[in-house]
């Protein structure tokens, strides 16, 4: 009896591990996709904008989200800075998150760069908390708002 407890103990903590490593693989997997940039405020010095991504969350787990800084890059160079508030972000679901971004200058360019939304979201999940990197390369349309070229 002692014996078939054990191992049950053991199938049950493996189990548990790989579930847990997969849905850890998983969240890493997050998407992240622009629905929305508005411009607020703009001078010469930095132009101001609301924005709203969307997080598809592709695994098992309730993701819980502090803030949230972004950078906008283009063509290798930092070009703004953004917040997104808190955020939960439910199993197998996606959310929509609303944030700031501010960029400092002004590309000034003939050719559109490529330009890339990279950061760092932080999920409590259970008693650890992951650190999940997300790229997210905007299609010309939205390149062309951050870095507002008309």
């Amino acid at each position: 009896m002692k014996n078939s407890r054990k191992a049950l103990i053991i199938v049950f903590v493996i189990g548990m591990s790989v579930f847990g490593y997969s849905q850890y693989a998983l969240a890493s997997q997050i998407r992240v996709v622009i629905i929305q940039s508005d411009l607020i405020e703009e001078n010469d010095q930095f132009s101001s904008y609301n924005v709203e991504l969307e997080f598809e969350n592709p695994s098992l787990l309730i993701l819980t989200a502090g803030k949230t800084d972004f950078f906008v890059i283009a063509d290798d160079k930092t070009i703004g800075e953004g917040k997104l508030e808190p955020f939960t972000l439910s199993a197998l679901s996606n959310k929509s998150v609303k944030g700031t971004f501010q960029t400092e200058s002004n590309l000034e360019s003939e050719n559109l760069p490529i330009v890339k939304i990279s950061g760092v979201t932080k999920y409590d999940v259970l008693f650890s908390t992951i650190d999940v990197p997300f790229v997210y390369y905007p299609t010309e349309e939205q390149a062309r708002e951050f870095i507002h070229q008309n």
